[in-house]
C-alpha cells in the first residue's frame, strides 16, 4: 500500500517538473531575448556608426568625427576593428562591445574615454592600413608596440585632432547634434498608448 502512494506521489512530481522546466527555459529565453532586443544587439553587427551613439556617452564621439575629414571617408569600424581577418574582427569586436556593455551598464565609464592598449594596436593598424602609401614615402610605419618601447610615436601623438578633436572627456562636446537613439518601443505598442492617452483625455 505504502509503495503503490509513493508511486503516485513519485508521477506526480515528474509532471509537476514536467510544467516547470519549459516554463523556466521559457523565461530565460524571453529574458535573454528582451536584452538583445532593448540594447539593439543586432545594430553591433552592421558598420553604421548610429550603432556607436546606442550609449549616449558616445555623442561627442560620433559628433567630431562627423565633422572631421574622417567622417566624409569612414565609419567607426574602418578605425577601431581589426580588417586582417574575419574571426580577429568579429572576436574583438565582441569582447570589446561587452566590455563596453558592462562599463556603461553600470555608470562606471571614465570621465574622459581613453582607448586601452588593445584598441590602440588596432587603431594604429588601421592608420599604417589606409594611409600604407603616405607612409611609404613620408616615414616608416611604427606599431603600438615599438610606440610603447620608444621607438616612436603613434599616429595620434602627432595627429592630435584626427578624427576627434583634441578636446576630450564627456563634456568636450555638451551641444553635439547627433541623430537620436530610436526608441526601442515596436510602433504597434507605441499607437496603443497614444491611442489611449487620447481616448483618457475626452
Amino acid at each position: 500500500m505504502s509503495l503503490s502512494l509513493e508511486k503516485i506521489n513519485i508521477g506526480k512530481n515528474k509532471k509537476r517538473y514536467r510544467f516547470i522546466i519549459p516554463v523556466l527555459l521559457g523565461l530565460i529565453i524571453g529574458l535573454i531575448g528582451f536584452i538583445l532586443y532593448i540594447s539593439k544587439a543586432h545594430s553591433y553587427l552592421s558598420d553604421d556608426p548610429k550603432a556607436c551613439i546606442n550609449c549616449h556617452i558616445m555623442a561627442p564621439e560620433y559628433a567630431t568625427w562627423s565633422h572631421s575629414s574622417h567622417g566624409r571617408n569612414t565609419v567607426c569600424n574602418d578605425c577601431h576593428v581589426p580588417h586582417d581577418n574575419f574571426v580577429r574582427k568579429y572576436y574583438f569586436k565582441a569582447m570589446d562591445g561587452l566590455r563596453h556593455a558592462t562599463i556603461f551598464s553600470w555608470r562606471a565609464e571614465p570621465q574622459v574615454i581613453r582607448m586601452l592598449k588593445p584598441g590602440e594596436t588596432v587603431v594604429q593598424e588601421n592608420c599604417i592600413r589606409c594611409h600604407d602609401q603616405l607612409n611609404s614615402v613620408v616615414s616608416t610605419a611604427v606599431t603600438a608596440k615599438q610606440a610603447r618601447h620608444g621607438e616612436g610615436k603613434l599616429c595620434w601623438d602627432c595627429h592630435t585632432d584626427v578624427p576627434h578633436g583634441t578636446k576630450r572627456g564627456l563634456n568636450s562636446a555638451p551641444n553635439a547634434r547627433v541623430p537620436l537613439a530610436e526608441t526601442p518601443v515596436p510602433e504597434w505598442l507605441d499607437k496603443m498608448i497614444k491611442e489611449n492617452k487620447h481616448t483618457n483625455k475626452d
